[in-house]
């Protein structure tokens, strides 16, 4: 009985570790290669961050205030301190969250990091850097409107 429990724990400790450290990379481009381009780059810092990843899912995340013209942008990379960069593609967007309302010719832009990049963030003791906003950027292609 020793022995089988002993062993459920060990598999069950041995996946909590893959699960959390293991590298994910499902980035809609190369975010990497478009960072460290030449080409013209639009950055906004967030408004507002919200870390609670042991509410659930979709619990990590920072509200950014974008201008407009960045409404038909192709893609953006978000930049987190600590937890790297993820690429991703505009989906919704909204004059309001969480409190937070936006400016004629803005609008706000929710993303998220991974829950799992979360945690692994929180075992590690960086809990204050990843819930600092001054850690969050969102890094747009230059909009044509502004050339």
């Amino acid at each position: 009985m020793r022995r089988q429990f002993a062993f459920i724990l060990i598999l069950l400790l041995s996946l909590s570790i893959i699960t959390l450290w293991w590298p994910i990379n499902d980035s809609d481009c190369n975010s990497e290669a478009f960072l460290s381009s030449k080409s013209q780059k639009f950055q906004v810092q967030a408004t507002k961050v919200v870390v609670q990843p042991w509410h659930g899912k979709h619990q990590v995340y920072g509200i950014f205030i974008v201008p407009n013209e960045y409404k038909q942008t192709p893609f953006f990379v978000l930049t987190v301190i600590g937890a790297g960069n993820h690429c991703s593609r505009p989906f919704g967007y909204s004059q309001n969250f969480d409190d937070i309302s936006a400016e004629p010719g803005t609008h706000l832009v929710r993303d998220f990091v991974r829950t799992r990049t979360a945690l692994r963030l929180i075992l590690q003791g960086l809990y204050f850097q990843l819930n600092d906003k001054q850690n969050w950027t969102l890094t747009f292609p230059e909009s044509k409107d502004r050339r």
